[in-house]
């Protein structure tokens, strides 16, 4: 969602900068910046940002600087009256300096302001519509630099979804041998207690190692986590906005991750689930940043 787009423009009377600014952001907020005397201009602005982004903390600033053959210039006659107002009582308390001149006068700050040439309604309008199409370029600039961020945030998802898919096959594999596993860990932990406790019979055995390995049984989490694997990939092939989607999407893949994790009755399981979590959450922050 980070993006920057600059344009220019100008006309007899003045030149102009349009700026935009994109950065992360769970939602979509526009920040506006306008010169006095453009503010009609929010609205269109605002929902000319709305068509195009779904996500984003979006700042636009707009620069006119009006030619000065397009100036007049006009004493501010409040602030001359003060000064001369002010001119005895400076004089007793410095009777040496010189006489304040006309233009000592002139050049105070605030005697002499610049007026900026003032448009009609019609040349107003006319004017904006100008400035507008400027702002539309500005946002296609904007857009085209999300997109190309986009592409290469996709590459890594891709590549994320895919070490995902390969770890649920490691689990996969995994289980496969756990019910052996779970048998024989089972027989050796008795074969300890022998010298203290009674043998169980081989069908109280078979109970023992059928409650471990239904409390292990991760089959159900990797079905799940699987099926949101192929979520994910169809998502990626969809067009517009797949960013809140996604990011819950990775909610479930982490809720099923942490399930594996909590069950798993196998270092390697386990090692498999932490690695799981860790893409898992590598792939929530580049979700982050796409909309």
């Amino acid at each position: 969602m980070t993006g920057f787009a600059r344009t220019e423009g100008a006309n007899d009377n003045c030149t102009w900068v349009w700026e935009a600014k994109s950065v992360n952001a769970k939602g979509m907020d526009a920040r506006l910046r306008l010169p006095s005397g453009f503010e009609t201009l929010d609205a269109v602005i605002r929902d000319n940002l709305k068509k195009r982004f779904r996500r984003g903390s979006i700042s636009i600033s707009l620069n006119v600087n009006w030619h000065r053959a397009n100036s007049t210039y006009q004493i501010n006659m409040e602030t001359l009256e003060r000064f001369l107002q002010a001119m005895p009582e400076i004089h007793k308390l410095a009777p040496d300096l010189h006489p304040v001149t006309m233009d000592g006068l002139l050049a105070a700050k605030g005697v002499v302001e610049s007026v900026e040439h003032t448009l009609g309604e019609a040349e107003q309008m006319a004017f904006h519509e100008e400035i507008l199409q400027g702002l539309n370029e500005l946002l296609t600039m904007l857009e085209r630099g999300r997109q190309g961020e986009g592409a290469a945030l996709g590459k890594v998802l891709h590549a994320q979804i895919t070490e995902v898919e390969n770890l649920c096959q490691r689990a996969v594999g995994l289980t496969a041998l756990l019910p052996e596993m779970i048998n024989k860990r089972l027989h050796e932990q008795l074969a300890d207690l022998c010298a203290t406790v009674p043998a169980l019979p081989e069908e109280r055995l078979a109970q023992e190692a059928a409650m471990l390995m239904l409390k292990a049984d991760v089959r159900e989490e990797l079905d799940r986590l699987r099926a949101h694997v192929d979520a994910a990939r169809e998502l990626m092939m969809t067009d517009g906005s797949i960013g809140r989607q996604f990011d819950f999407l990775c909610q479930e893949l982490n809720r099923e991750a942490n399930t594996l994790c909590s069950k798993s009755a196998d270092v390697q399981l386990t090692r498999v689930g932490l690695a799981l979590k860790t893409t898992i959450d590598q792939m929530r922050e580049q979700v982050q940043n796409i909309e």
